[in-house]
């Protein structure tokens, strides 16, 4: 007669880490695919346009070769455009999963708050109304960004912030300044209107090194500032009062991803405009694909960046008129936040 053995389970202690460490490993294999996603996108970029050069070409010329004809196409057009595309996509996609995550809402993104339409209006005043050039045009693109969101988190700021409290505020502010920008457009003259137009939409047509500098320099700054609170950030999500009974000083970390997250957009959008919804879409495609558990700031990041390079590589070649970027992000991003208010009314929650 044959014994049955009967196998003793795990215990909970054993489920939760093997648990964890499978979500841990899906999280490092995803970053990996977007990073080499990102990659490809940034190489065809590079490689491919009206003119096609082979990829030994692209890698000499980024190198510092001189190649006849890949120097100037490459070198001097491409190369700063896609670098700007990756670099203002990855801002946008931080600063983005950073708010939402903060706040614990999806649509607590800076397009939707109001940040971005304060560097559209700030924008639109100086190139309309005080006719500056473009250095001065930045400088108060990202002046405004600041002021707006100093604004918004004051007016939201009553014994601490909600999230709820804060869209809303953001929302009502970010209305007042489209309408400010949409007053100032009507005043314009027809060559100003052009320049500004060209701004708002989001484009990187014409990018010059002296333009993403500066982006470069504010992701390199501000990045780290916000990965350093990414487990803050985490138990934020928890609530107020949990995050602080888990050692959080919840209104100074509060404060500081605030001013890191506003200055990547604010940098990001005087560098190429506001390009619309990167910032809204990056963290919840991440969260999708990433899954529960971990931090979504590196993954949401990536994601932006891939946004960018491939919207604006479609706009460029996918169609029989070349569109800025915004516009095809725009297209990407407007039916979303429509799907979103819609599951959220359905499903009985506020804003």
């Amino acid at each position: 007669m044959s014994t049955v053995v009967l196998s003793t389970p795990p215990p909970p202690t054993e489920l939760v880490a093997r648990g964890r460490a499978r979500r841990a490993l899906r999280r490092r294999a995803v970053i990996v695919l977007l990073a080499a996603l990102v990659l490809v996108a940034f190489i065809v970029t590079l490689m491919c346009g009206q003119t096609y050069y082979p990829l030994d070409a692209v890698l000499r010329v980024v190198i510092g070769e001189q190649v006849p004809g890949a120097t100037f196409t490459v070198g001097r057009l491409r190369l700063p455009r896609a670098v700007l595309a990756m670099v203002v996509g990855f801002s946008f996609g931080l600063a983005g999963v950073t708010f939402q995550t903060m706040l614990r809402n999806p649509l607590a993104s800076p397009d939707v708050i109001g940040i971005s339409s304060g560097a559209s209006a700030g924008a639109a005043i100086a190139i309309v109304s005080l006719s500056l050039g473009e250095t001065q045009v930045s400088v108060i693109a990202i002046a405004a960004a600041l002021a707006v969101a100093l604004l918004v988190y004051t007016l939201a700021f009553t014994d601490g912030v909600v999230g709820t409290r804060l869209v809303l505020i953001g929302i009502g502010i970010a209305s007042m300044l489209d309408s400010v920008v949409a007053y100032v457009l009507s005043q314009a003259a027809e060559w100003d209107l052009q320049e500004a137009m060209r701004w708002l939409t989001g484009s990187l047509n014409g990018t010059t090194w002296d333009q993403t500098r500066p982006a470069v320099i504010a992701l390199a700054v501000l990045c780290p500032v916000l990965l350093s609170h990414a487990r803050n950030l985490s138990a934020m999500q928890l609530g107020d009062d949990t995050a602080s009974a888990l050692g959080v000083r919840v209104e100074r970390t509060r404060l500081t991803v605030i001013v890191a997250a506003v200055g990547l957009i604010a940098f990001a959008t005087a560098a190429a405009g506001p390009i619309a919804f990167v910032a809204f879409l990056s963290g919840p495609i991440a969260a999708r694909i990433t899954g529960p558990g971990g931090s979504l700031l590196v993954p949401a990041g990536l994601v932006g960046s891939l946004l960018v390079l491939v919207a604006d590589f479609t706009g460029q070649y996918a169609f029989d008129t070349r569109f800025p970027v915004g516009v095809v992000t725009g297209v990407l991003g407007a039916p979303y936040l429509v799907y979103l208010i819609i599951r959220t009314n359905r499903a009985g929650g506020s804003l």
